[in-house]
């Protein structure tokens, strides 16, 4: 049977399963919980760690219409002002919960578009952040960044702060295909930015872009690839897009008839593949792209590999902390999402001081079956020595998971001395599998597509 059979028998073509950013996805995070949680989470951060630190700015200048993110559009800093006063309070908030010492080993600012700040806002906001959470050995500093919204002058600022890691979304370059997704960024604009990063000393740079998008075809991927290769990012992010319209209600701005099949989404995402590969990137988990010297290669072959809200990660932190609207966070015992609207998010710090709203308490089923689609999407095997002695009370489980998952997809998978493996050409089978793996799914949930 050939390789493209074998991936339509298995589902890829039709599968609608989570993208397990996080396990049990936040979909099955439960009201209250968070907030019930929240303060004993933070109060049993051990003194001493380093923890990871997430700052969620929801607020754009403009609404892509493919974005299925948690934003809102103004036309003036005023209420964005307004919402970092709020964002401040929760840092203070949550500073004074942890014990002693606790170190920042990474910090993100993420969106919506963080760089909508003004550098005097932005001056504020981590002048705050690093006084109340020294940098770790290690630390890396990285930043969502919207070339057609950047001002040199807030680059410099975050530069000064030790930014070196940025993140910029490209999608794809093709005129017509950015007006049919609300989002016209032009090439020139976005290398303008590009060097400016480099001349500020950022050492690492991250490109987005999306496959699947309307009017999208090779020709068209093609020539964004081109141009993005003449950029030499060190990592690439090549995500198919999620139409998703029942969740996000600007996507009904794109039409459905624009769209490629799911058969030609999984052209496009190949064809990519093989042009990056080609122009020397590795090949990462299901979405990723590295060069062979950039530090997420090196936590690859070490198995530091991780996959979290952010995508895969070399993050060493167990505890990451979300503040802002709608942010997750991630402790040991489970999960925290605080207050997704702007306004019921204030309400909260502003009456709390904490956010914290949904949550998921994790039990050693969820941290045992969390771990294995982990291990599957971060390298495409399942170690059954490895599971064991993490999860040394579950080994009946462990054992029956993974010959379970053979017998279910024997085609794909080589099941050898305790090792299940997936074989690069059936890579994009990981999420399809580990759907199989998930003990929470349930048939009515509605997710995109597999592929």
């Amino acid at each position: 049977m050939t390789e493209h059979l074998l991936l339509e028998k298995y589902g890829l073509f039709s599968a609608k399963v989570p993208r397990y950013t996080s396990y049990p996805p936040a979909n099955h995070f439960q009201a209250d919980l968070g907030h019930r949680n929240q303060a004993n989470w933070l109060a049993a951060v051990p003194e001493g760690s380093a923890v990871s630190l997430y700052f969620h700015i929801p607020f754009c200048r403009r609404l892509c219409w493919f974005c299925a993110c948690r934003t809102q559009g103004t036309s003036t800093l005023r209420p964005v002002d307004v919402y970092v006063e709020s964002l401040l309070s929760e840092l203070r908030e949550v500073r004074s919960r942890l014990p002693g010492r606790v170190d920042m080993a990474r910090l993100h600012l993420g969106g919506g578009t963080p760089t909508l700040l003004s550098p005097q806002t932005m001056t504020r906001l981590l002048t705050e952040v690093f006084e109340a959470f020294p940098a770790a050995p290690g630390f890396e500093f990285s930043v969502e960044i919207d070339p057609t919204e950047a001002a040199p002058e807030l680059i410099d600022v975050l530069a000064e702060f030790g930014m070196n890691r940025a993140s910029i979304g490209v999608q794809d370059f093709e005129q017509k295909v950015q007006e049919a997704i609300g989002r016209l960024q032009s090439y020139e604009v976005t290398q303008k930015v590009v060097r400016r990063l480099r001349e500020d000393g950022v050492r690492s740079l991250n490109l987005d872009l999306l496959y699947g998008l309307p009017y999208q075809t090779k020709a068209t991927l093609g020539a964004t690839l081109e141009q993005v290769l003449e950029l030499a990012p060190d990592r690439l992010a090549l995500y198919g897009y999620a139409h998703v319209p029942w969740m996000s209600k600007r996507q009904i701005m794109i039409p459905d008839a624009s769209l490629p099949s799911t058969e030609e989404r999984y052209d496009l995402s190949t064809f990519a593949r093989d042009v990056l590969v080609g122009a020397g990137y590795r090949p990462l988990g299901i979405d990723h792209f590295v060069l062979p010297t950039d530090s997420l290669s090196l936590a690859a072959d070490t198995g530091r590999m991780r996959r979290n809200f952010q995508g895969y990660t070399d993050d060493p932190a167990d505890t990451l902390i979300g503040m802002g609207a709608s942010a997750i966070s991630r402790y040991p015992q489970g999960y925290v999402q605080n207050a997704v609207s702007t306004s019921a998010y204030a309400e909260r710090i502003a009456a709390e001081g904490l956010a914290g709203h949904k949550g998921y308490v994790l039990s050693p089923k969820d941290e045992l079956f969390g771990d294995m689609i982990e291990e599957l999407l971060c390298d495409g095997t399942l170690t059954e020595a490895r599971l064991k002695n993490n999860h040394r009370d579950m080994a009946a489980e462990i054992s029956a998971a993974i010959t379970s998952l053979h017998a279910a997809f024997p085609d794909v998978t080589v099941l050898e001395d305790g090792v299940l493996r997936l074989p690069s050409e059936y890579i994009a089978l990981s999420r399809v599998i580990a759907g199989a793996l998930d003990q929470t799914i349930t048939p009515e949930a509605a997710h995109s597509a597999a592929v």
